[in-house]
Protein backbone atom coordinates (compact mmCIF):
# COMPACT_ATOMS: atom_id res chain seq x y z
CA UNK A 1 0.00 0.00 0.00
CA UNK A 2 1.45 3.45 -1.16
CA UNK A 3 2.00 5.95 1.72
CA UNK A 4 -0.74 8.86 1.43
CA UNK A 5 0.43 12.05 -0.55
CA UNK A 6 -0.74 14.47 1.55
CA UNK A 7 -0.83 13.92 5.92
CA UNK A 8 -2.00 16.55 8.48
CA UNK A 9 -1.78 16.30 11.83
CA UNK A 10 -3.29 18.38 14.31
CA UNK A 11 -2.93 21.87 12.21
CA UNK A 12 -3.80 25.24 13.51
CA UNK A 13 -3.27 28.36 11.53
CA UNK A 14 -3.87 31.94 13.51
CA UNK A 15 -3.78 34.59 12.14
CA UNK A 16 -4.60 37.01 15.08
CA UNK A 17 -6.76 36.61 18.55
CA UNK A 18 -9.51 36.03 16.38
CA UNK A 19 -10.73 32.37 15.53
CA UNK A 20 -7.93 30.34 13.93
CA UNK A 21 -8.32 29.88 10.35
CA UNK A 22 -7.71 26.02 10.95
CA UNK A 23 -8.78 24.66 13.89
CA UNK A 24 -6.77 20.95 15.59
CA UNK A 25 -7.27 19.57 11.70
CA UNK A 26 -6.51 15.84 10.32
CA UNK A 27 -6.38 15.17 6.91
CA UNK A 28 -4.87 12.51 4.47
CA UNK A 29 -4.90 12.21 1.04
CA UNK A 30 -3.96 9.55 -0.85
CA UNK A 31 -1.95 9.38 -4.16
CA UNK A 32 -4.53 9.06 -7.02
CA UNK A 33 -7.09 10.94 -5.66
CA UNK A 34 -9.42 13.97 -6.70
CA UNK A 35 -9.84 16.05 -3.44
CA UNK A 36 -12.38 18.85 -3.61
CA UNK A 37 -12.77 21.17 -1.14
CA UNK A 38 -15.83 23.12 -0.57
CA UNK A 39 -16.99 25.49 2.16
CA UNK A 40 -18.41 29.06 2.61
CA UNK A 41 -15.88 32.56 2.30
CA UNK A 42 -13.45 32.49 5.22
CA UNK A 43 -13.84 28.66 6.17
CA UNK A 44 -10.39 28.12 6.14
CA UNK A 45 -10.07 26.56 2.43
CA UNK A 46 -7.32 29.09 1.19
CA UNK A 47 -5.50 28.33 4.00
CA UNK A 48 -5.34 24.85 3.81
CA UNK A 49 -4.37 25.01 0.08
CA UNK A 50 -1.09 27.54 1.06
CA UNK A 51 -0.31 24.96 3.70
CA UNK A 52 0.63 22.02 1.73
CA UNK A 53 1.77 24.76 -1.24
CA UNK A 54 4.34 25.47 1.29
CA UNK A 55 3.42 29.23 1.04
CA UNK A 56 2.54 29.85 4.66
CA UNK A 57 3.13 27.56 7.41
CA UNK A 58 0.99 26.35 10.45
CA UNK A 59 0.24 27.84 13.92
CA UNK A 60 0.65 24.56 15.29
CA UNK A 61 0.79 20.62 13.71
CA UNK A 62 2.52 18.48 11.06
CA UNK A 63 2.51 18.66 7.62
CA UNK A 64 3.98 16.56 5.22
CA UNK A 65 3.80 15.90 1.39
CA UNK A 66 4.79 13.73 -0.91
CA UNK A 67 7.22 11.66 2.08
CA UNK A 68 8.32 15.47 2.27
CA UNK A 69 7.58 17.06 5.91
CA UNK A 70 7.23 20.68 5.03
CA UNK A 71 5.76 22.85 8.19
CA UNK A 72 9.12 24.19 8.99
CA UNK A 73 10.81 24.96 6.11
CA UNK A 74 12.73 27.97 4.81
CA UNK A 75 11.80 29.90 2.31
CA UNK A 76 14.70 28.30 -0.06
CA UNK A 77 13.53 25.16 0.24
CA UNK A 78 9.75 26.02 0.09
CA UNK A 79 10.54 27.17 -3.27
CA UNK A 80 12.60 24.05 -4.47
CA UNK A 81 9.57 22.02 -2.64
CA UNK A 82 7.10 23.86 -5.07
CA UNK A 83 9.24 23.52 -8.11
CA UNK A 84 9.92 19.87 -7.75
CA UNK A 85 6.95 18.67 -6.25
CA UNK A 86 3.75 20.40 -7.53
CA UNK A 87 2.07 22.24 -9.48
CA UNK A 88 -0.32 25.02 -9.07
CA UNK A 89 -3.16 26.12 -11.29
CA UNK A 90 -4.79 29.89 -10.51
CA UNK A 91 -8.10 31.29 -10.52
CA UNK A 92 -6.61 33.98 -13.06
CA UNK A 93 -4.28 31.70 -14.73
CA UNK A 94 -0.69 34.31 -13.75
CA UNK A 95 0.92 33.39 -17.29
CA UNK A 96 3.19 36.14 -18.07
CA UNK A 97 1.62 38.70 -20.67
CA UNK A 98 5.33 39.40 -22.45
CA UNK A 99 6.34 35.40 -22.86
CA UNK A 100 4.89 33.30 -25.74
CA UNK A 101 2.49 30.45 -24.51
CA UNK A 102 5.06 28.01 -25.03
CA UNK A 103 7.77 30.24 -22.56
CA UNK A 104 5.38 30.54 -20.22
CA UNK A 105 4.93 26.57 -20.08
CA UNK A 106 8.92 25.88 -20.53
CA UNK A 107 9.99 28.59 -17.28
CA UNK A 108 9.35 26.00 -14.54
CA UNK A 109 11.67 23.43 -16.37
CA UNK A 110 14.22 25.69 -17.02
CA UNK A 111 14.55 26.94 -13.67
CA UNK A 112 14.84 23.32 -12.70
CA UNK A 113 17.81 23.16 -14.43
CA UNK A 114 16.01 21.32 -17.32
CA UNK A 115 17.91 21.53 -20.81
CA UNK A 116 15.69 23.32 -23.14
CA UNK A 117 15.34 20.78 -25.83
CA UNK A 118 14.00 18.62 -22.95
CA UNK A 119 11.80 21.11 -21.75
CA UNK A 120 10.62 21.85 -25.25
CA UNK A 121 10.12 18.49 -26.22
CA UNK A 122 8.06 18.31 -22.51
CA UNK A 123 5.97 21.41 -23.56
CA UNK A 124 4.94 20.35 -26.86
CA UNK A 125 3.92 16.93 -25.74
CA UNK A 126 1.95 18.75 -23.20
CA UNK A 127 0.62 21.72 -25.26
CA UNK A 128 -0.58 18.58 -27.74
CA UNK A 129 -2.57 16.24 -24.67
CA UNK A 130 -4.49 19.49 -23.57
CA UNK A 131 -5.88 20.12 -26.94
CA UNK A 132 -3.94 23.39 -28.07
CA UNK A 133 -2.49 23.48 -31.45
CA UNK A 134 1.37 24.63 -32.51
CA UNK A 135 0.24 27.74 -33.69
CA UNK A 136 -0.64 28.39 -30.31
CA UNK A 137 2.50 27.90 -28.92
CA UNK A 138 3.79 30.86 -30.52
CA UNK A 139 0.93 32.74 -29.70
CA UNK A 140 0.59 35.35 -26.64
CA UNK A 141 -1.69 35.10 -23.13
CA UNK A 142 -3.59 37.59 -24.62
CA UNK A 143 -4.43 36.31 -27.72
CA UNK A 144 -6.02 33.24 -26.61
CA UNK A 145 -9.35 32.95 -25.05
CA UNK A 146 -10.01 32.10 -21.01
CA UNK A 147 -10.54 28.30 -21.43
CA UNK A 148 -6.77 28.38 -23.54
CA UNK A 149 -5.27 30.33 -21.13
CA UNK A 150 -5.99 27.90 -18.64
CA UNK A 151 -5.47 24.84 -20.70
CA UNK A 152 -1.67 26.86 -20.98
CA UNK A 153 -1.29 27.03 -17.03
CA UNK A 154 -2.12 23.29 -16.47
CA UNK A 155 0.34 22.93 -18.68
CA UNK A 156 3.04 25.00 -17.08
CA UNK A 157 1.84 23.21 -13.64
CA UNK A 158 2.82 19.71 -14.78
CA UNK A 159 5.93 20.47 -17.10
CA UNK A 160 8.29 19.48 -14.22
CA UNK A 161 5.94 16.27 -13.62
CA UNK A 162 4.47 17.06 -10.11
CA UNK A 163 3.61 14.65 -7.94
CA UNK A 164 0.37 17.02 -6.73
CA UNK A 165 -1.69 19.61 -8.69
CA UNK A 166 -3.46 22.21 -6.54
CA UNK A 167 -6.04 24.27 -8.18
CA UNK A 168 -7.38 27.34 -7.07
CA UNK A 169 -10.86 28.10 -8.06
CA UNK A 170 -9.59 27.10 -11.40
CA UNK A 171 -13.26 28.13 -13.36
CA UNK A 172 -13.56 30.93 -11.29
CA UNK A 173 -12.67 33.48 -14.30
CA UNK A 174 -14.15 31.71 -16.68
CA UNK A 175 -17.18 31.42 -19.19
CA UNK A 176 -19.52 28.21 -18.93
CA UNK A 177 -18.31 27.06 -21.74
CA UNK A 178 -14.33 27.39 -21.08
CA UNK A 179 -15.31 26.28 -17.66
CA UNK A 180 -16.89 23.02 -19.03
CA UNK A 181 -13.60 22.86 -21.11
CA UNK A 182 -11.23 22.59 -17.83
CA UNK A 183 -13.60 20.40 -16.05
CA UNK A 184 -12.89 18.19 -18.85
CA UNK A 185 -9.14 17.61 -18.50
CA UNK A 186 -8.88 18.01 -14.67
CA UNK A 187 -10.89 14.93 -14.57
CA UNK A 188 -8.89 13.17 -17.19
CA UNK A 189 -5.78 14.33 -15.40
CA UNK A 190 -7.28 12.82 -12.43
CA UNK A 191 -8.63 9.49 -14.27
CA UNK A 192 -4.94 9.20 -15.54
CA UNK A 193 -3.41 8.92 -12.26
CA UNK A 194 -2.21 13.10 -11.21
CA UNK A 195 -3.13 13.30 -7.96
CA UNK A 196 -5.31 16.80 -7.54
CA UNK A 197 -6.71 19.00 -4.76
CA UNK A 198 -9.43 21.28 -5.75
CA UNK A 199 -10.32 24.37 -3.67
CA UNK A 200 -14.06 25.64 -5.62
CA UNK A 201 -17.29 26.94 -4.11
CA UNK A 202 -18.62 25.33 -7.46
CA UNK A 203 -20.17 22.03 -6.53
CA UNK A 204 -20.94 21.05 -10.19
CA UNK A 205 -16.77 21.33 -10.82
CA UNK A 206 -16.66 18.99 -7.66
CA UNK A 207 -19.15 16.67 -8.93
CA UNK A 208 -17.36 16.26 -11.90
CA UNK A 209 -14.19 16.19 -11.39
CA UNK A 210 -13.35 14.79 -7.63
CA UNK A 211 -13.42 11.14 -6.18
CA UNK A 212 -14.14 12.83 -2.71
CA UNK A 213 -15.11 16.00 -1.22
CA UNK A 214 -14.48 17.44 2.00
CA UNK A 215 -16.37 20.47 2.98
CA UNK A 216 -15.08 22.85 5.88
CA UNK A 217 -16.30 24.86 8.18
CA UNK A 218 -14.71 27.43 10.93
CA UNK A 219 -11.34 25.58 10.11
CA UNK A 220 -12.34 22.08 10.88
CA UNK A 221 -13.95 19.02 8.28
CA UNK A 222 -17.53 19.47 8.50
CA UNK A 223 -18.10 16.26 6.42
CA UNK A 224 -16.23 14.11 4.41
CA UNK A 225 -17.71 12.24 1.09
CA UNK A 226 -15.75 9.68 -0.81
CA UNK A 227 -17.67 9.54 -4.69
CA UNK A 228 -19.84 12.43 -4.41
CA UNK A 229 -20.37 15.74 -2.78
CA UNK A 230 -21.51 16.50 0.36
CA UNK A 231 -25.14 17.62 0.41
CA UNK A 232 -25.98 21.03 0.18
Amino acid sequence: MTAPIIEMRDVSKKYDAGRPALDRLDLTVDTGEALAVLGPSGSGKSTLLNLVAGLDRPSEGRVTVAGLRIDGMSEAASARYRRDRIGMVFQFFNLLDDLTVEDNVLLPARLAGTSRDEARERAAELLDRLGLQPHHARAYPGQLSGGQRQRVAVARALVNRPALLLADEPTGALDSASAAEVTRLLAELNAGGQTLVLVTHDVALADACATRTIELVDGGIHRDVRGGTVAR
